[in-house]
This record gives C-alpha cells, sequence and structure tokens, in this order.
C-alpha cells in the first residue's frame, strides 16, 4: 500500500525535555526542580534513576544537533528549564545569565544548521524554590504570576530568534500524576501508600487551574506585548488517549468512552482553545472541588487566543462503564480503562511497555475529533514507542528497531488520512530524539530514535531515526482530499 500524502510545507523533527536529556544540574547556576527532590527520595521512585548526568545533553548538544542535521530534521521541539533560567522561580527572583547563555547557544546552533527551534516553556520542572514558597502549583493565583515572569523572561531574551512556542507540557499529566496518584514529582497523593502527604480528592483540580491560568497569562502577554514585534505562534501540548466502547451495543459504554475523553482533553481544552467552562460531565461529578472561573479569568482566557493545538498522542484504549458511583478520588470520569473489549479483541499491538499499544486507526480519529471539535490547527508534538523487549536489548540488537519504524509509518499514515477528513494537521515530532530518563520508569524503557549506552554516553542511531526522512520525503506533497474517504465522528466507534 502506498504512503498516504501530507500536506505540502509539513514540519518535522523530533522532541526531547530538558530534566530527561539535560543533567549538569548542580552545573553554572542552575537551581533545583522538583524532580531533583523527586529522583532522590528514600525508597525510590524513580527506580533508582535520576537526571544528574542524564545524557549529558547540556555538554554534548553539538553532537545532538549533529544527529538532528544527520536524521534530516526540519525542527527540534526542547524544553527549557525554569529553575535554570530563574535558580530559584520567583517574579523577583535574579535571572542567572549562564543558563541563558547555553540556550542561546543552543538555539543559535539549531539555526545555523538550517533547523526551526520548538521551545516548549514547561516541561515539568518546576523550580523547588516556589514549590517550597508557596506550595507551587497548589497556589492559583502566585504561580501564574511566577510563570509570566519566567515566559516573559523567556520571550525577551530568545524571541527574535524563537517563533515557535509551547506553554505547557500534557498538563493532565503534571496534575494527575503529581497531585493524584503521585506517580510523578512532587508525589503528592492521598492514595499512594509512598506519599506522606497530599489530597487527590482536590489538589489535581486545584493545579489544573492554576495551569490553564498559568498558560493564558504566559499567552495573553505573547499576543499583547511580544507578536508583533516577533511574528511567531503559541500553543499548548496536551496529552489525551482516543476512547472506544468496551461493548459497542452498550450506549452507557458509548457514554464513558466520552466522558473519558472529556475528563482528559476537555478539562484543559475547553478553557484553553474555547474560552469555556470545564466540561459538564466534570461539573457533575466533582461539583465544588472543581474550581471555577471569575468573569475576569474568562476576559483572560479569550485574550490568551492559541494560534495551534499540540498533540502528545501515544495509544487508544477501551472505556467501560462502571455501575458504582465514583469515589471522590476518582479522575477517570467514573470510566473502566481496558485494552481488550467484551470480545477479547486487543485494541492494538502491544509495544515494548505494557501501557501502549499501536493504534494508527485510532489516531486518525482522534486526530479528526479533536480539531472538528475544537478548530485549531494541530501539531503533533509527541508521538513514538519502545520497541517489544528493548529495554534488555544490547546496542546491536535495539538499532534494528522495525516495530518503531512500522509504528512512526502507520502513524504518519493516520495523520495524512485525518487531513483528508478536513483536519489541518501542520507539523509532526517524534518522541524522543534519544533515549533517556523516562521519568518514574527510570532509564529502563526506551522511546528514543537513538541508543543511548548510559555507561559512555556513546550515542547510536536506529534504524528508525534513518527512515524517518524518507517516510515524510514520501509522503509530503499537494494533498488530494478526495483520495481517502471521510469518516465520521457520529458513526458507531470502531475500528477503520
Amino acid at each position: 500500500m502506498s504512503p498516504v500524502s501530507l500536506p505540502s510545507g509539513f514540519e518535522w523533527g523530533f522532541a526531547t525535555a530538558a530534566y530527561q536529556i539535560e543533567g549538569a544540574v548542580n552545573e553554572e547556576g542552575r537551581g533545583k526542580s522538583i524532580w531533583d527532590t523527586f529522583c532522590h527520595l528514600q525508597p525510590t521512585r524513580t527506580k533508582g534513576a535520576d537526571g544528574d548526568i542524564a545524557c549529558d545533553h547540556y555538554h554534548r548538544y553539538e553532537e545532538d544537533i549533529e544527529s538532528l542535521v544527520k536524521y534530516g530534521a526540519k525542527a527540534y521541539r526542547f524544553s527549557i528549564s525554569w529553575s535554570r533560567i530563574i535558580p530559584l522561580g520567583g517574579r523577583d527572583d535574579p535571572i542567572n545569565e549562564l543558563g541563558i547563555a547555553f540556550y542561546n547557544k543552543l538555539i543559535d546552533s539549531l539555526l545555523a544548521r538550517g533547523i526551526t527551534p520548538w521551545i516548549t516553556l514547561y516541561h515539568w520542572d518546576l523550580p523547588q524554590g516556589i514549590h517550597d514558597r508557596y506550595g507551587g502549583w497548589l497556589n492559583v493565583e502566585e504561580s501564574q504570576l511566577d510563570f509570566e515572569r519566567y515566559a516573559k523572561v523567556c520571550y525577551e531574551r530568545f524571541g527574535d530568534r524563537v517563533k515557535n512556542w509551547i506553554t505547557l507540557n500534557e498538563p493532565w499529566i503534571v496534575s494527575i500524576f503529581g497531585y493524584g496518584n503521585g506517580w510523578n514529582a512532587p508525589g503528592r497523593s492521598s492514595t499512594n501508600p509512598m506519599s506522606t502527604e497530599g489530597d487527590t480528592s482536590t489538589e489535581p483540580w486545584t493545579v489544573g487551574k492554576s495551569l490553564i491560568m498559568s498558560h493564558a497569562r504566559a499567552t495573553a502577554l505573547y499576543n499583547r506585548d511580544f507578536r508583533d514585534s516577533q511574528k511567531g505562534q503559541i500553543g499548548i501540548s496536551l496529552n489525551g488517549d482516543y476512547y472506544e466502547p468496551w461493548d459497542s451495543n452498550e450506549q452507557r459504554d458509548h457514554d464513558a468512552a466520552e466522558r473519558r475523553m472529556e475528563f482528559h482533553i476537555g478539562w484543559f481544552a475547553n478553557p484553553i482553545c474555547l474560552a469555556q467552562d470545564y466540561p459538564e460531565c466534570m461539573r457533575k461529578q466533582l461539583g465544588d472541588r472543581l474550581p471555577g472561573f471569575t468573569e475576569s479569568e474568562f476576559a483572560l482566557l479569550r485574550e490568551a487566543d492559541v494560534d495551534f493545538y499540540g498533540m502528545n498522542y501515544y495509544t487508544s484504549q477501551y472505556a467501560r462503564h462502571r455501575e458504582e458511583s465514583p469515589l471522590d478520588t476518582d479522575f477517570l470520569g467514573n470510566v473502566e480503562e481496558l485494552q481488550e473489549n467484551k470480545e477479547g479483541i486487543s485494541i492494538g499491538e502491544k509495544s515494548g511497555v505494557s501501557w501502549l499499544r499501536s493504534t494508527p486507526n485510532l489516531f486518525r480519529k482522534h486526530l479528526t475529533r479533536v480539531y472538528q471539535k475544537y478548530g485549531k490547527p494541530i501539531y503533533v508534538t509527541e508521538n513514538g514507542c519502545p520497541c517489544p523487549g528493548e529495554e534488555n536489548m544490547t546496542c546491536e540488537e535495539a538499532i534494528k528497531d522495525d516495530y518503531r519504524a512500522q509504528y512512526f509509518a502507520d502513524h504518519l499514515d493516520a495523520v495524512g488520512k485525518s487531513c483528508s477528513d478536513g483536519s489541518d494537521i501542520r507539523g509532526y515530532f517524534a518522541w524522543s530524539l534519544m533515549d533517556n530518563l523516562e521519568w518514574s520508569d527510570g532509564y529502563g524503557v526506551r522511546f528514543g530514535v537513538t541508543y543511548t549506552n548510559y555507561d559512555t554516553l556513546e550515542r547510536t542511531p536506529k534504524r528508525s531515526a534513518l527512515l524517518l526522512k524518507s517516510m515524510f520525503d514520501q509522503r509530503i506533497d499537494d494533498f488530494l482530499r478526495h483520495d481517502t474517504k471521510e469518516i465520521r465522528l457520529d458513526e458507531p466507534r470502531s475500528h477503520i
């Protein structure tokens, strides 16, 4: 079967995050982040791993940029470490000029090689200083003011060359994994026996509002003070799976699938993309535990109009309704998430990590649903997988990553098919440029297109890295909409 074409001008590249690759946590004025603290907790929450050295990108960025050149990448999405720029994090705290200098060198080096920089302002590494000072994201008013100042510094120092901004990466993960189940920093939870503090029934929803309003302040600031002179664009990256009903003949499972996506995506996309309140199903279940918006906050959300929707997508699941009333600690929408349906059919082919199965047909549906619902141009800001058994492979075995190459090819075809459905999709970033610290999974799971030897820090290209350019070259062409059958989201949900 021929590859499905992508629109001309389609942008593509690779993505990383600061704490996962940079290392140099105590060098040149960088302050501590909540992940520095979390990784060193005992007993370990990260399988004994930390980001102290990580991939040592801080010292090896030129080598990593040369990898981007070798792979033919047109763009590179990376995040800035807030505590490397403002070590204590606060709006009245001093700026670290050495941190500014590092990112200036990185940006200039990318541009010199014809690679477009895409900056994510926040990829989970909150400065420990403001977490200690007032609770970080638990304080809605203080956190948004500090984030606004941090964003302003970045626009002022880098915006003459950087034209693509992402405010936050995956606020759902920040809220739920950080303050609901405690799997991620700062590890607050009232249901996780390893957590010593937190309230799962309330804190995720408070943090969610802090993130929404912090995004709004940073975006409104850009629109008001920087857009005209810098001529850039700004958006946010939201994660979320696509959900099919566990029993396709059960309306309550169809409802559960839609409700799960509202709890996953609508929570943030409704206020950010539509300047509307949270989905009604969230209001109904959570009541006054879900903090509301004032009229002045809605006005700010309208001022913070985004240019694009950044989509982080890895997999899909089945949703089954629950008969019981939801617990106060439920954050899923009172649904059960499953990887096989009532007939025992898997949602997709297994990968190298339990939660991820390859689901390109449902990726198409997901892209089309999000575009139809929110009406913003889409950039796929993360998509990727580990190969089955990869974490136990030698370098020689791991670089033959045919599973990953097929995953990319299938998901790129899904992008093309969603374009034929009428979706405006403008770019794609593979996760990730290199194997790195996979947060609470440590250094076992490997998502990179480059093999990282964590003992020597040597990088070795995998087969998929060298194939992606040809995949895009084959697909990027003038797009003919009539070549692909249109799907409708009001049809019964099933595999396409």
